[in-house]
């Protein structure tokens, strides 16, 4: 079977945690198995590196930011391979550039264009387990990009997808896809499986367990991905595909975010084409906006609001005076320190009372609702962010996540 591990910073914070999963890799090897290795930089590297750079400079070049960005992962590359072969395994640590990564010239965001797997196979084929850096690619002229804080899950999933692996393994300090955070919820559970659907609604509203563009490539390619322990034997859980392996029609868990700002457009004219004039300017300014509410007309004029990350919101209000001028908006108001609460499950929409119990959980825990969204499998809820970590405990509790699943 071939296998792509992915290793978070967490599972290679020091030498100790290094050679432990030297280990594992070894003993997946003796057992038959043909592995490549994706690893993220050590513990906090990615953190510090970035506040190196800005104690250098205000605002540092993103061609320079994303090179010394990429040095964290190339050492975490360079210690798992010494590691490996002190324990008498072959092993080659390569780059993003040296694994065939192609990417688009976006530093800082970049997005995967395709991977040439030549190099990678070659070295499987001389009996060494290749490490990977993630996070990272090549543009067509060589030009180092990193791909955005996460992206090694996507790097994982990219590369076995290209080299027809039979899966991916996501190795973190948890033992799987839980209910819900369990730094907030201590009878949070292991789920046994999520569907593609639920685990990309999950990421995307703010679970950290996964990387939600690499949810929506495995999802694309039907590639399963196992999200399992790297410090423990545990069975994990499997983000799948395929026909329903147990009861949908519930509550599967609760994801929240608490990077989250608002923007309110006053007084905008309700004519047509507004909304791309309002949002065009964002996009192109690299702003990536989440929920859109519009009120209804009024005289002619709608109040419009929008969601995005806090990071972007200095962005936003940047933009902003001189899209209301364009529109002939009357202003905008700018909120932060809110947070969304969402639960997560196929069958939500379907199935009534869901709605109801979540709005109901929370006016009893007194949390005020700012805001609104859902799909066909996730109701949200944006709320101030102090009372995140309450609205969590109460919907866990409501909906009973904390029984064990029936299989």
């Amino acid at each position: 079977m071939l296998v792509v591990q992915k290793y978070g910073g967490t599972s290679v914070a020091d030498a100790e945690r290094i050679k432990h999963v030297a280990g594992r890799i070894i003993k997946r090897v003796r057992a038959g198995d043909q592995v490549v290795v994706v690893v993220s930089a050590m513990g906090n590297t990615t953190d510090e590196l970035f506040d190196l750079a800005f104690s250098i400079s205000k605002q540092p070049e993103p061609r320079e930011l994303d090179i010394l960005l990429s040095t964290g992962e190339q050492m975490s590359i360079a210690l798992v391979a010494m590691a490996l072969r002190g324990m008498g395994q072959e092993a080659i640590g390569l780059t993003g550039q040296q694994a065939g990564i192609y990417t688009r010239a976006t530093y800082g965001s970049g997005r995967i264009l395709r991977v040439d797997p030549v190099r990678i196979q070659a070295e499987l084929d001389a009996g060494k387990v290749p490490i990977i850096a993630g996070f990272q690619g090549t543009t067509e002229e060589q030009e180092i990009v990193t791909l955005g804080r996460g992206a090694s899950d996507t790097t994982a999933v990219a590369l076995a997808v290209s080299l027809g692996a039979d899966r991916c393994e996501n190795c973190k300090d948890v033992e799987g896809v839980m209910t819900a955070d369990p730094r907030i919820v201590p009878t949070a559970r292991k789920l046994n499986d999520v569907t593609y659907e639920e685990m990309l609604e999950m990421a995307s509203q703010g679970s950290q367990v996964m990387h939600n563009r690499a949810v929506e490539l495995a999802s694309v390619y039907n590639l399963p991905i196992l999200v399992t322990s790297s410090m423990v034997e545990a069975p994990g859980t499997l983000i799948h595909g395929g026909e329903d392996m147990e009861e949908r029609n519930r509550v599967r868990g609760i994801a929240h975010d608490v990077d989250v700002a608002k923007v309110t457009v006053r007084g905008v004219p309700d004519r047509p084409g507004i909304a791309t004039n309002i949002f065009e300017p964002l996009a192109q300014a690299g702003i990536s906006v989440d929920t859109i509410v519009q009120n209804a007309s009024a005289n002619n004029l709608t109040d419009l609001t929008f969601t995005l990350g806090s990071a972007d919101l200095a962005k936003a209000e940047a933009q902003m005076p001189k899209i209301c001028e364009e529109i002939g908006a009357s202003g905008f108001v700018a909120d932060k320190g809110l947070g969304k609460v969402s639960i997560v499950g196929v069958g939500i929409q379907t199935e009534p009372g869901y709605a109801a119990r979540m709005f109901r959980t929370l006016f009893d825990a007194g949390i005020n609702i700012e805001l609104i969204s859902t799909s066909e499998i996730r109701l949200t809820c944006l709320v101030a962010e102090d009372r995140v970590p309450d609205a969590v405990r109460a919907l866990h509790d409501a909906f009973e996540l904390e029984t064990v699943e029936q299989p």
